[in-house]
Parts: C-alpha cells; sequence; structure tokens
C-alpha cells in the first residue's frame, strides 16, 4: 500500500492531471490568483507554471502526500515564487485566521473525504474579501452520463486515491458556506465521466 501510495498512485494522477484539456483549464483559473494564496491539493505542482508571479506573494501548497511533494520539488525549487508545503496536523489548516487573499482548489475536491470540514477550514483562512478560486470535475448534466458515474464511483474510488466521479461541485460549495460568484461549465475532451468540468470563483 506504501508503494502504491508513494509512487503509483503520483505518478497516475499526475499523468491524468497534466492532459492537454486539464492544463488549458488550469490556465484559465490559475493567474487570477493574487496576495497571499492556499492551494489545496498542490499535487505534484502541475498550477506552478500558471501563477501570474507578479500578484502572488506567497503560496501555501497544502499536500498530504509525501510521494506528490516529492514529485513537485523540480516545479517548486524552479519557480521564482515563495512556495511553501504545509500538511494537515488534526485536519486543522496550519494558517492564521483571516490570513489568505486567494484559496485555489483544482481538482482537489472530488478526493477530500470530509467536504464541509475542508471549505469550513477554507473559510476560517480566507479573508473577508477574499476569493476561492475552483477548478473541479464532477456530476454531469446528462443523465445517461451520470447514471455510468454513479455506477463507476465506487470501484474508481478505490484505484483512484478516493476520488469521486460524481460530486455536485456547486451544492458542495454553496453547502460549505460559499455563494458562487462567476460560475462556468463544459465537458472538456476526454472520457466524459471524468470530464465534466465546474471553473469560477466563490467568496464566503
Amino acid at each position: 500500500m506504501g508503494f502504491y501510495n508513494d509512487r503509483v498512485f503520483p505518478a497516475m494522477t499526475d499523468k491524468l492531471c497534466s492532459s492537454s484539456p486539464t492544463q488549458k483549464q488550469r490556465q484559465k483559473i490559475v493567474p487570477l490568483a493574487e496576495g497571499d494564496v492556499l492551494e489545496i491539493g498542490m499535487g505534484s505542482g502541475l498550477n506552478i507554471p500558471f501563477y501570474a508571479t507578479e500578484k502572488v506573494r506567497k503560496v501555501w501548497g497544502l499536500e498530504p502526500s509525501a510521494g506528490m511533494r516529492a514529485r513537485a520539488k523540480l516545479l517548486v525549487d524552479a519557480s521564482p515564487l515563495d512556495i511553501e508545503f504545509i500538511d494537515l496536523p488534526g485536519e486543522k489548516i496550519p494558517l492564521e485566521d483571516n490570513s489568505v487573499d486567494t484559496v485555489l482548489m483544482t481538482y482537489a475536491l472530488c478526493t477530500i473525504p470530509d467536504t464541509q470540514a475542508a471549505l469550513e477550514g477554507i473559510r476560517r483562512v480566507l479573508k473577508l474579501v477574499g476569493q476561492l478560486l475552483y477548478c473541479e470535475h464532477g456530476i454531469a448534466p446528462d443523465e445517461k452520463v451520470r447514471r455510468w458515474q454513479n455506477r463507476l464511483n465506487p470501484a474508481w474510488r478505490k484505484v483512484g486515491g478516493g476520488c469521486h466521479l460524481n460530486r455536485d461541485i456547486l451544492a458542495l460549495l454553496a453547502a460549505g458556506g460559499f455563494t458562487v460568484k462567476t460560475d462556468e461549465r463544459l465537458y472538456i475532451p476526454g472520457i466524459r465521466v471524468l470530464c465534466y468540468n465546474y471553473w469560477g470563483s466563490a467568496q464566503a
């Protein structure tokens, strides 16, 4: 299990999440981040090249996986950004209340076990005038695709590190106390059960 978590899963996730369509999605949302930024699920650092360095003071990369942090090292070291990895001691984000200007979350909400606790933690550290930027895959609008998402979800979660195919991203954000300000949705190229994307911004 350790080998899978440290080597196989990080490599598989990096491959899936670095496809051309997902990189184009990152390019739409990551440059909007500014100030002091908390990135939820930094993974292998795929967002790093898309930050607008002139607008960002600091990036905290929340990433519990040692394997993912190891894969991100080259991108972190090569970036001019001030990037610091943080973990989740006691399931609490180790940052002060109202300390972050932007929270960035790309392809992460699908894997978080307790989404409401996570979003509460994000609201705690986000400044009152701060913004949550998100880009996620989730439940599709087409009944046939949704049926396949629900059917495949149990098996996919086992091989995908807890990733859910069928989460309702907008409903989760609302339940977590966020108001969506901008919202776009479409299928990006790829397997349709994996490729219905939501992206935009929200405020607490």
